[in-house]
């Protein structure tokens, strides 16, 4: 590659991208002496679309979904424009991007996901390399998620029927990544296997595509 990866982990709360996402992160350091740029989904890097980010999301309405897509797209923009200007000199890893926004405007709007796709998609000018898809059941999932300490549920979003309709549209977007080629490459990763064999099973995709840089003094 003439430039470094951008690669996104999406999945199911409690599903481990937090932890994949510091796993990839320590081993491009450790490796390669290259420190890569870790970045939320919904950044708000555009202030002007920060009050439709924040009311669509945790209160979502009939009367403010467009509003929120069209933020959603204007600030995807914006960590796009971050995003293209990082990759020259350092990977980036993304804690969700665009699956997940087409999954929550499916089961909360009913929106297919392939308008949604167009509709953040449009002008945004960077596509991930890989995109790794951490995939467990609902109920293990969300066991994972009551777990940790400090994090905020949504009582119309954190519950296992809403949960397992998110999965079903994983599923069936990453069926066909052709229609949805913003994802890029699509590599599904059982995530309920240990948090080492996980991050072993990402790196050999990173592999197998051509993501990884010489290591330092120029060995493969």
């Amino acid at each position: 590659m003439d430039r470094n990866p951008f690669i996104v982990v999406e999945g199911l709360d409690g599903t481990g991208k937090t932890t994949l996402r510091k796993g990839l992160f320590r081993l491009f350091e450790g490796l390669f002496r290259i420190t890569p740029l870790a970045a939320l989904t919904t950044n708000f890097l555009d202030a002007a679309v920060a009050g439709d980010l924040v009311d669509g999301k945790y209160r979502p309405t009939e009367e403010n979904q467009h509003r929120y897509l069209a933020a959603l797209a204007a600030d995807k923009q914006a960590t796009a424009r971050l995003i293209a200007a990082s990759l020259p000199v350092r990977p980036v890893i993304v804690d969700r991007w665009l699956l997940s926004e087409l999954a929550f405007f499916s089961v909360k709007h009913g929106r297919p996901p392939k308008e949604t796709h167009a509709v953040l998609t449009e002008g945004l000018g960077v596509a991930p390399d890989l995109t790794l898809v951490l995939d467990i059941t609902p109920e293990a999932a969300m066991e994972r998620a009551a777990a940790r300490s400090g994090d905020a549920t949504r009582p119309d979003w954190d519950v296992l029927d809403i949960q397992a309709r998110v999965r079903e549209v994983y599923q069936t977007v990453t069926d066909e990544p052709g229609v949805f080629p913003a994802l890029g490459r699509v590599v599904r990763i059982d995530a309920a296997q240990d948090r080492a064999t996980v991050l072993h099973t990402a790196w050999q995709a990173l592999d197998q595509y051509g993501l990884l840089p010489e290591l330092p003094g120029g060995s493969a």
